[in-house]
């Protein structure tokens, strides 16, 4: 069995986009609506992943062959990559009915053999081997303690195989592994049966459809899930984050006119005008020290009009990672009152603009006369020891009172005759926007959003969203001046920064359209990075009775299952999905108004601190004001929770 497994550590495969055909309403198999995991078949078979016996039943209860599950992963993954050349199993003749099926599950990494040089196609596939075919495949990471978190998950880990530890502890903490009936037992050794071996597919796949109760790591909080009420604005944002790690010089967002330019396809032609963003946030990598040769980003505004136009720049930042904010591991919540508090560049840049900063390096205005062109940025993004990677996150928000052009762009600093690197002058600026191309590499091309397939690759943003602020006042009903508490010990939750296909089942898509953008950049600004949410909530207390009230931000798992629950970890893991600072105001119990700015660092699948705790007197109301610009480096989704506690 290691042979199966030994190619986890370095498996890199890329999760394709599924065959996806319409759900037949009445569609069911004969022997399986009476088991646990009948949903997740019926969801699987109209995608063409599984499928029955010539009778109409599809047999969950019976066990599956490994050369059955090569035949699944090549279904569940199509389009993964080749990794090695084929090999001849001496159990495997050519006319095998499952022949080809494990000669690309092998050479796709999904499978190995057995010392002899055999597959045992007929051998029934252990649980612990089928779990961890699949982690190898969605390529996750390995945590740092495997022994230590299969004792949180498992009663049996000591029943796990050493050669097995790190995948099945990498695919706990992703909540993909399913046990029926005990979540506590992995029965790591028995024989995976085809309910078993399609409930994992689902789970690896984002196939929601797995009842959550079997779902190990996994906390179902029963409450309601709502959509936010308001909306994006029509301001325009200059969005660049494609490439992220930035390899070659180039253009890594232009939206000047392609005429006269010798890579017309690099430039978007999109005048701003009014009030605009730039978001920006890019890496360099140095892997020797030759490469330590620092990038530049220069950001280029230009004048097309015969008449001066004035840029004024209402708030800017921009941070380094090193040295000016490195990821530090920081408490889940902490005071900050005055921005000292900070995890990596894109909390310190979001915190900064969040609280109306604009700094020095920043013009206050620019003046452009007719036909000229001005550097806004020229910074670098250093690299001084090898390897290591820098990056840099920048905000600005500016107002200009004619159209203009902008481009981002990324140089090779210039050295001097003696050697020494300098920053680049405006007109190399202008001669590498003129002539360069788009900045490599390039990434993987977004996956088509109609139909909606699953998994999705979103891709990275490189172009211009629609939208800088969310702008909502949360009521019970349209027109309405109140948001009525919940009752004692129940909650509601409303979702933040959902995306295509990650909407908590409200259906809601919060990303940023795009106005333009290159053709292998995602279609939405996914996440809203640099877009800030303004949320008020008029909370009132309508009940005879004094309560307590809290207001908290949380990161539930995505879910696609139901509005009327929401899933979170417990044991918790080490992933970050949120870090950035949120502004609160409200009346405190003395009616004195208070503001308070905190750092919040939440992980997948936590459920967060409250942000305000209020008491609230019979009849009473209290306004609660939630403000925070979407942080780079954070993963989406987060809900805004209101939750009454128990009177005691």
């Amino acid at each position: 069995m290691y042979s199966d497994l030994k190619v986890l550590r370095t498996t890199s495969v890329l999760v394709a986009s599924l065959l996806s055909l319409p759900i037949p309403s009445a569609f069911a198999f004969s022997d399986t609506q009476s088991h646990w995991a009948n949903n997740c078949i019926n969801q699987m078979t109209p995608r063409q992943l599984v499928s029955g016996y010539p009778d109409g039943s599809f047999r969950p209860n019976s066990t599956i062959t490994r050369a059955e599950f090569a035949v699944l992963m090549l279904n569940a993954f199509p389009n993964a990559p080749v990794k090695r050349s084929g090999i001849a199993f001496k159990d495997v003749p050519f006319g095998y009915w499952a022949h080809r099926a494990i000669q690309e599950a092998y050479q796709r990494g999904f499978f190995s053999g057995y010392p002899g040089g055999v597959f045992q196609p007929s051998q029934p596939i252990p649980r612990v081997q089928a779990i961890g075919v699949l982690a190898g495949a969605k390529n996750y990471s390995i945590p740092d303690n495997a022994q230590g978190t299969l004792r949180q998950y498992f009663n049996d880990a000591s029943q796990i195989p050493g050669y097995a530890t790190n995948a099945i502890a990498a695919a706990a903490i992703n909540a993909m592994v399913v046990n029926y009936p005990n979540l506590k037992q992995l029965r790591p050794n028995e024989r995976a049966t085809r309910g078993e071996a399609a409930a994992l597919i689902c789970r690896a796949l984002n196939i929601y459809a797995v009842p959550p109760q079997y779902i190990a790591g996994v906390e179902i909080h029963p409450q309601e899930v709502r959509t936010l009420p308001g909306g994006l604005n029509s301001v325009p944002t200059f969005n660049s984050n494609h490439p992220e790690l930035v390899e070659s010089e180039g253009i890594l967002l232009s939206t000047f006119p392609s005429t006269g330019m010798r890579v017309p396809s690099a430039h978007l032609n999109f005048p701003f005008q009014g009030r605009f963003d730039i978001f920006s946030h890019h890496l360099a990598r140095a892997e020797t020290q030759a490469q330590t040769r620092p990038f530049y980003q220069g950001v280029i505004v230009h004048n097309p009009s015969s008449k001066p136009v004035t840029v004024e720049v209402l708030q800017a930042a921009s941070y380094l990672g090193n040295p000016d904010a490195p990821f530090k591991d920081l408490p889940d919540m902490v005071d900050n009152a005055n921005g000292t508090v900070y995890s990596g560049p894109g909390s310190r840049t979001v915190s900064d603009v969040l609280r109306g900063i604009r700094h020095e390096s920043f013009p206050a205005k620019l003046v452009l006369e007719p036909g000229q062109s001005q550097m806004l940025m020229n910074q670098p993004i250093p690299v001084k020891q090898a390897p290591a990677s820098n990056g840099r996150s920048t905000l600005m928000r500016l107002q200009s009172d004619g159209a203009v052009y902008v481009a981002n762009l990324a140089m090779k600093a210039p050295q001097t005759s003696d050697g020494i690197y300098r920053t680049p002058t405006l007109e190399e600026w202008q001669k590498l926007l003129l002539e360069g191309e788009l900045a490599q590499p390039r990434g993987l091309k977004p996956t088509p959003l109609d139909p909606p397939k699953e998994p999705t690759i979103f891709g990275r943003v490189a172009g211009v969203s629609q939208g800088a602020q969310w702008l909502a006042q949360i009521t019970d009903t349209l027109g309405s001046d109140n948001l009525r508490i919940p009752q004692p010990g129940e909650s509601f939750s409303y979702v933040l920064g959902t995306l295509h296909l990650v909407t908590l089942s409200t259906g809601q898509i919060q990303s940023a359209k795009m106005l333009a953008r290159y053709p292998d950049s995602a279609y939405y600004a996914h996440s809203n990075y640099g877009v800030e949410y303004n949320l008020t909530l008029p909370l009132k207390n309508t009940t005879g009775q004094p309560q307590t009230v809290t207001v908290s931000l949380q990161t539930p798992l995505k879910d696609e299952g139901g509005t009327d629950r929401l899933l979170f970890l417990n044991p918790q893991v080490d992933q970050v999905f949120f870090r950035g600072t949120v502004r609160v105001s409200y009346e405190d119990d003395l009616g004195e108004k208070q503001t308070r700015y905190v750092h919040l660092v939440q992980r997948r699948g936590q459920l967060g601190k409250p942000l305000v705790t209020l008491n609230l007197p019979p009849q009473a109301r209290a306004e609660v004001n939630v403000d925070f610009i979407y942080p780079p480096d954070s993963t989406p989704p987060q809900v805004l929770t209101v939750k009454t506690l128990d009177r005691e």
